[in-house]
C-alpha cells in the first residue's frame, strides 16, 4: 500500500504523462492538494519534494511549483528514466537548490558552534584563565 504522499505524487505524474499537465504548467497549490486528497500540509510538501527530486517538477521562488520540461511526458508509466530525461538546466537548478539548502544549514551550524565556543571562552575568562 502506498503512503498518501506517494499517492499524491503518482497522481500528479499521471496527469503529466496524460498531458493534463504540460511542461511549464503550474502544479496545483498546496492548499488545493490538501483539499483534493484530504492530506496534511507536510504530506503535500513531501509529495512535492518527491516530484522535484525525481525531476517531474521545479520550484520558482515566489511563483510556485511547475511541471518540469523533460522528454518522457507522454511515455509509458513504466519508463523509469525521469531524472535522466530532465533537461540539463532543470537538473542544474535542482542541484543548486539542494546546495543552497545545505549551505544555509551549514552556516547555521557554524553560527551555533561559534556561539558555543564564545560561551565556553567567556566562562574560562571568568575563571581567571
Amino acid at each position: 500500500m502506498q503512503l498518501t504522499f506517494e499517492v499524491i505524487a503518482e497522481t500528479l505524474r499521471e496527469r503529466i504523462r496524460s498531458g493534463g499537465l504540460k511542461p511549464g504548467d503550474a502544479l496545483p497549490t498546496q492548499a488545493e492538494l490538501m483539499r483534493e486528497f484530504g492530506a496534511a500540509s507536510l504530506t503535500v510538501q513531501k509529495a512535492m519534494a518527491l516530484l522535484k527530486q525525481d525531476g517531474w517538477a521545479v520550484s520558482r521562488p515566489g511563483k510556485g511549483a511547475f511541471v518540469a520540461h523533460h522528454g518522457h511526458v507522454a511515455d509509458d508509466a513504466d519508463d523509469l528514466d525521469g531524472p535522466e530525461a530532465t533537461t540539463r538546466a532543470n537538473g542544474t537548478t535542482a542541484r543548486i537548490e539542494a546546495l543552497e539548502r545545505a549551505l544555509t544549514e551549514a552556516a547555521q551550524q557554524i553560527a551555533d558552534l561559534r556561539g558555543r565556543v564564545e560561551a565556553l571562552e567567556s566562562g574560562l575568562d571568568g575563571l581567571g584563565r
